[in-house]
């Protein structure tokens, strides 16, 4: 996909925060169902949810509650951990996404080394795509991630823009141009690219500037305007924003 055809460009909308909000005071509700299906009737093309290993927010339940009653893919993200891998292999969410998992993070904070951790990215990667699952490896635009990532026989990476999410100026074109080059290299091995992690209102017209996207997740930002909108009105205010396509300035 090129830069000058946004219009495909799919949004997964992550409910992670949904459930963030609900654990807080250990209550039944806000639930992550209804807000998934919220997001679903509101024109999101996929649900992201996080099952950590330390379960901070969303729990077992909610992943298998979602792949009964959702009618969009569910995009499960996960760690190379044997616990969630058995998960992942009983419900056969749609797509997973292998990302790093540090228990003291407040959120995802970079990409998953797949270099430092190649055999169990590997392993990981083969028992999930045998199961008919469709993989995506959450990296840094680092070329050497790229082609280990396209080695694993994962059809999907997934890029991380929080650092460009989080620079201002000469730096964050920097950045973008990296993303970029990136997107190049994964779209020559044959991989689909998919971006995620620090997209808002403000920044998402640069990052659809990238080349060959096929799915934005976007979860804080879309939670948070929620509690100013709605989530309805948010989900569907993120798709205008792709739909108008790539900015400048």
């Amino acid at each position: 996909m090129s830069a000058t055809n946004q219009s495909l460009v799919r949004l997964g909308v992550n409910i992670d925060h949904v459930a963030t909000v609900r654990q807080a005071r250990g209550t039944s509700y806000p639930s992550p169902l209804e807000a998934a299906i919220l997001c679903e009737e509101a024109g999101a093309d996929g649900i992201t949810v996080h099952l950590r290993e330390d379960r901070r927010h969303i729990q077992d339940d909610d992943v298998y509650a979602l792949r009964e009653r959702l009618r969009i893919p569910l995009n499960l993200e996960m760690a190379c951990a044997p616990e969630i891998l058995a998960i992942a292999l009983d419900i056969k969410p749609d797509e997973v996404c292998l990302v790093p998992e540090r228990r003291e993070e407040l959120t995802t904070e970079g990409g998953l080394d797949v270099k430092g951790r190649r055999e169990a990215v590997f392993e990981t990667v083969h028992a999930l795509k045998s199961a008919g699952i469709i993989v995506s490896l959450f990296i840094e635009a680092d070329p050497d991630q790229i082609k280990l990532s396209a080695e694993s026989g994962a059809p999907y990476i997934e890029l991380h823009t929080g650092h460009f999410c989080d620079l201002r100026g000469a730096a964050a074109q920097e950045e973008l141009a990296r993303l970029t080059r990136g997107a190049e290299l994964a779209h020559e091995l044959g991989l689909k690219v998919n971006a995620g992690h620090g997209i808002n209102l403000d920044n998402i017209g640069s990052i659809l500037s990238i080349p060959h996207l096929d799915t934005l997740n976007i979860g804080h930002s879309i939670v948070a305007r929620a509690v100013m909108v709605g989530l309805s009105a948010a989900v569907a205010e993120m798709r205008v924003a792709i739909q108008a396509g790539p900015r400048t300035g």
